[in-house]
């Protein structure tokens, strides 16, 4: 008996830990389950994690992770929720999972298949479970100096039209990248966050520097107008 690698998802939207149960099986015990007991519980997605290449046909990458953090479940849930509500829903309760064997400082070598860790999602809906997915890709730290990885492709998949309609083959890579991977192309709203992000770094930093004492000196609240992003519409 083997696992498949998308187990984790089986274990969410069933509630039921898989490999324990194998591993009583496999002990000579009874299931502890019966077929009754097995009902979907939401939706989950998963995400696999490679130390690989997307702009370069996908070709595996070696390297030290010098930095590595996986992606924090509590500020998942508020970004997540902060998107359904923006939907007009609510996404409270969700789970961000990570089954990884890797840590900071470890290496990825040759010898192994390069996947640096399974991250999974489980929300209420497919929505809320692309919502957290999102939510956990954009807050997942990878760093190497040698070092590639896939996040910006799998974000960029979790934005994708086609994706989000659910209609999906197994030909949907080639079919929505006939050139190949390009690179994530940010959308309207992103570069919006992105520019009111560096906004505010700035407001910072010249609230540092002019206090005179290495530390931000509090400061009127301000905003920032944005122009010339999507149809041209202006944000404050």
């Amino acid at each position: 008996t083997r696992l498949q690698v998308e187990h984790p998802v089986t274990e969410c939207v069933a509630g039921i830990d898989l490999v324990e149960e194998m591993i009583r099986v496999a002990a000579g015990e009874k299931l502890s389950i019966a077929q009754a007991d097995v009902r979907r519980i939401g939706w989950a997605i998963e995400s696999r994690v490679y130390a690989e290449d997307p702009l370069r046909g996908f070709l595996p990458s070696i390297g030290t992770l010098s930095a590595y953090r996986p992606p924090d479940e509590a500020a998942c849930n508020k970004a997540a929720d902060l998107a359904m509500r923006a939907e007009g829903e609510g996404g409270e309760g969700g789970l961000v999972r990570v089954d990884d064997g890797c840590a900071e400082g470890g290496e990825i070598s040759v010898h192994y298949d390069p996947m640096i860790a399974k991250l999974i999602t489980h929300g209420r809906d497919r929505e809320h479970a692309r919502q957290l997915m999102i939510a956990a890709l954009d807050r997942y730290v990878i760093h190497g100096s040698a070092l590639r990885h896939n996040l910006n492709f799998l974000r960029t998949i979790m934005g994708n039209d086609t994706f989000i309609a659910g209609k999906i083959t197994t030909g949907f890579i080639p079919d929505q990248f006939p050139d190949g991977y390009r690179g994530h192309q940010l959308s309207a709203c992103e570069r919006i966050d992105l520019i009111a992000a560096a906004a505010a770094l700035e407001h910072a930093a010249a609230g540092q520097a002019s206090s005179g004492s290495g530390t931000a000196a509090a400061a009127a609240p301000y905003s920032v107008r944005i122009e010339g992003v999507g149809e041209g519409e202006g944000d404050d």
